[in-house]
């Protein structure tokens, strides 16, 4: 099972030029689709078509050109149909050039360019992205094809699936789906999300007429701001003759609770509203449940009540995690900062910042500008080594926002210093020894630069043994892309990259005590042919290419130990070695005592239980696995849900589902699970909105399954019991998501494009019946088969009209969610 990496992000640069001459707009038309899915023995495929129109007057003539474009894996490279050729160039850049006998194409005229996927292509991430075209003569200059259309499938032919693979999922099953919660009325929603420990409600209200006085002790500047900020908000005037309500803000200690996390809330008519909190920390996760309580902002509000109660609570995990891969495309700083914000308003508390990756380095590093001059710049070039190739549909130009940009030193402190202030730990990740291409690319720019220059350190930070004739493919498709572990020259960098960090860490005021140095999908065959690593081997009398990747990683613990850290990583660092494409994990024992933290996203078949196996051995586990918390994967098969889907599908109710905790955890193994992390590997992601509809409100599901106890349905031993409880449980959920949460995200925000379902759908006694996922969102209709919009009819009971019914859910800000269709006869 392939784990197929990829990613998004933005930022201006002003640093870079590109010439105007050097991506200009080529008078073409180009559309993609799929042509049929074929289910054929041994191994199934897909057959799919680029359209090209010369357009303007201008032809295509019969050689001299190139269509690039990328697309993430499976296209099957030679001969085409037409005189036409498909070749490979790097990684997941491909290009389509005339062969022999080629006639050229005709101003006017469309060529067809028919090809294989070598297996079945299910969801849209396969699709050509970013095409441009290059002429043999002028080899530097890229021409845009910018009217591109991507064609999604509608026919049988192109929608065949193997029997219970893939299915498409319809209205009629989405209603069916939505049945297994029920409807609450707003007095039945759990008062605080995501779900306490303990909540005693009282009998009585507090009327608030104006913004509370806020009364707070030493160590909470920044909560003191955020507590008057917040009912700023939602009394912004007040009645100046009411006497206000006092909040009492305190670091104390919380009965019973020993995470520095906890909080006790408490309203009262007599004493007003007290949050104390084991730390400040504690304090700031009191105020986000008390933010919950209030109700949602109405203009102009003047007064409202809030009910008595008290809450006692403490996160489940201490450890509460959302990797966001920033690496292959790029996000800009007010980007990761609105992630923060949302992690802090659900009370998730570890940012894992995948910086780099084979498509892009990030964060500036002193000393070593090429990291960011080479690794954060994309676009084309005829020479190598100038820049990195366009990855993902960035296409040709350097300053597509998306495929180019960094963090600079200062961009970087800022981000530590608003994170620590909503008490959000920044895990940085620096992958190695694999995923390193923007590495090892960038420090070869700078060996030959210096070597030039005469510069006897030119090979100081050199991350490739130019005489390795090692024979690998990484699952992305790259073949030079592994930090040579034979080379000082490669600890040398690590550690010079480490240190940097750390530096900026210790500006920022904000410990690094651990950073996440990747480790996953070293590809078979890489060293095993570098003279460099042989030559280590025999020094080291190491045995085997297992033997040297033990090595490789205990250089790297002993560089993080010596900058005051431990070590953090994907499950291959603490798993042995194979020689085994896909072989199951084995724990590696070497590490175990080493204080490595594993973050464990593998467990597809054979590889179930290797988290608790490995926990069970002495290895510290975060929890990611690619079937529960993947949000790069699709919700499901349809083709129109962006994502992609090497791991399965992803439904909200697929996170909400997840139980961290197994039977096979000893008592010491049960102790090792640190808690549990959403990844999104953006590698479908080329906007924000984009990132918001993967992430959104799936990591809500997180947040709950992070911080609420182990829920009753997980403990029943009755299955009758069980699933009761569950239905209770999941309709509360969905409820308050639908009715508050979401809701309060449109009006005190309006930023966050979450994904709104699409509604289910079904005919019953001759009337169509529709219901939602998340209750509470507005349901609209048309009866003309047409989507509808905020000026439709509002869904307010069964739908007796004839013909085609499209449905869809809005938001509170007017915005559709995708729209269902049934017909009526």
């Amino acid at each position: 099972m392939m784990r197929y990496h990829l990613a998004a992000c933005v930022l201006a640069l002003s640093t870079l030029t590109f010439p105007v001459h050097a991506a200009q707009r080529e008078p073409l038309k180009m559309r993609w689709e799929v042509l049929r899915n074929e289910l054929t023995q041994p191994r199934s495929r897909t057959k799919a078509r680029i359209s090209i129109t010369a357009l303007k007057g201008k032809a295509l003539p019969a050689q001299g050109w190139s269509l690039y474009f990328n697309t993430a894996y499976g296209i099957v490279t030679g001969p085409l149909d037409g005189q036409l050729t498909m070749e490979k160039v790097s990684g997941g850049l491909y290009r389509v050039r005339p062969a022999a006998g080629f006639k050229g194409l005709n101003a006017g005229r469309t060529l067809h360019v028919d090809y294989y996927f070598s297996g079945l292509l299910i969801k849209m991430e396969r699709a050509p992205a970013g095409p441009y075209l290059v002429y043999d003569a002028e080899p530097d200059v890229a021409h845009v094809i910018g009217d591109y259309q991507m064609l999604l499938p509608t026919r049988s032919a192109q929608l065949q699936r193997p029997a219970g693979e893939h299915e498409l999922v319809t209205p009629q099953q989405t209603y069916r789906n939505n049945a297994g919660a029920d409807v609450l009325p707003a007095a039945a929603l759990p008062l605080v999300f995501p779900t306490p420990l303990a909540l005693k409600p009282g009998a009585g209200r507090v009327h608030l007429a104006r913004a509370p006085q806020v009364i707070s002790g030493p160590g909470l500047k920044y909560e003191t701001a955020l507590a008057r900020a917040l009912f700023a908000r939602y009394l912004p005037q007040g009645d100046a003759s009411r006497t206000p309500v006092p909040l009492r803000l305190r670091i104390g200690v919380v009965d019973g609770q020993r995470s520095p996390e906890a909080y006790e809330l408490s309203i009262s008519a007599d004493d007003g509203i007290s949050i104390t909190g084991n730390s400040a920390a504690g304090v700031a996760r009191g105020l986000q449940s008390l933010h919950d309580l209030l109700p949602l902002p109405t203009p102009g509000a003047a007064q409202f009540d809030l009910p008595e109660l008290s809450v006692t609570d403490a996160p489940r995990f201490a450890y509460r995690g959302f990797q966001l891969d920033v690496a292959r495309n790029f996000q800009p700083k007010e980007v990761v900062m609105k992630t923060l914000d949302l992690m802090a308003t659900y009370k998730l508390n570890k940012l894992h910042f995948h910086l780099t990756d084979d498509e892009g380095w990030r964060l500036e590093i002193g000393g070593l500008p090429e990291l960011t001059s080479i690794g954060a710049v994309r676009g084309h070039s005829a020479l190598e080594g100038v820049r990195l190739p366009p990855a993902y549909g960035s296409g040709p130009r350097i300053d597509d926002p998306h495929g180019s940009g960094y963090y600079t030193r200062a961009d970087y402190i800022e981000i530590l210093r608003y994170a620590a202030a909503r008490h959000i730990e920044v895990i940085p990740e620096v992958e190695m020894p694999g995923h390193a291409r923007a590495a090892v690319k960038s420090m070869e720019a700078r060996y030959r630069r210096m070597t030039a220059a005469g510069d006897k350190d030119a090979a100081q930070f050199l991350l490739t043994d130019f005489d390795d004739r090692s024979v690998y493919r990484s699952p992305q498709q790259y073949n030079d892309h592994v930090i040579n572990a034979g080379l000082e020259s490669s600890y040398a960098f690590i550690d010079h990259v480490v240190g940097q960090i750390a530096a900026m860490h210790r500006e920022a005021g904000v410990p690094l005590t651990t950073m996440h140095v990747g480790g996953d999908e070293l590809p078979l065959g890489a060293w095993e042919r570098s003279p460099a690593s042989q030559a280590l081997m025999r020094r080291e009398q190491l045995a085997s290419i297992a033997d040297l990747w033990d090595y490789f990683h205990d250089r790297v613990d002993g560089i993080l130990r010596k900058h005051g850290m431990t070590a953090s990583g994907w499950e291959e660092l603490g798993a042995r070695r194979t020689a085994k494409e896909d072989a199951p994990l084995s724990v590696n024992p070497r590490f175990a005592q080493r204080g490595f933290s594993l973050y464990v996203w593998n467990n597809t078949p054979g590889n179930e239980d290797f988290a608790y196996r490995a926990a069970n051995a002495g290895y510290d586990i975060v929890l990611a696995p690619v079937t529960n918390m993947y949000l790069d994967m699709a919700t499901n098969a349809n083709p129109e849900e962006p994502g992609v889907n090497w791991g399965g599908y992803v439904e909200l109710e697929t996170v909400y589902n997840f139980q961290p905790m197994s039977a096979q955890l000893t008592e010491a193994g049960r102790k090792r699970i640190r808690g549990v992390e959403a990844t999104l590997f953006s590698e479908t992601v080329r906007t924000t909105s984009q990132l918001d509809y993967l992430m959104m409100p799936r990591l809500l599901a997180v947040a709950e399954r992070a911080w609420a106890p182990d829920p009753d349905w997980a403990q029943a031993g009755d299955a009758l019991q069980a699933a009761a409880l569950r239905r209770a449980a999941w309709s509360g959920f969905v409820n308050v998501l639908g009715q508050r949460v979401l809701p309060r995200l449109d009006l005190e925000r309006g930023d966050v494009a979450y994904r709104i379902a699409p509604p289910g759908m079904v005919v019953e006694g001759g009337k169509v019946l529709v219901n939602h996922v998340l209750p509470g969102l507005t349901l609209r209709y048309t009866t003309d088969g047409s989507a509808p919009t905020a000026r439709s009819k509002p869904v307010t009971g069964p739908i007796a009209a004839k013909g085609t019914i499209s449905a869809a859910a809005f938001d509170r800000t007017g915005r559709a969610g995708m729209v269902a269709r049934i017909i009526n006869r």
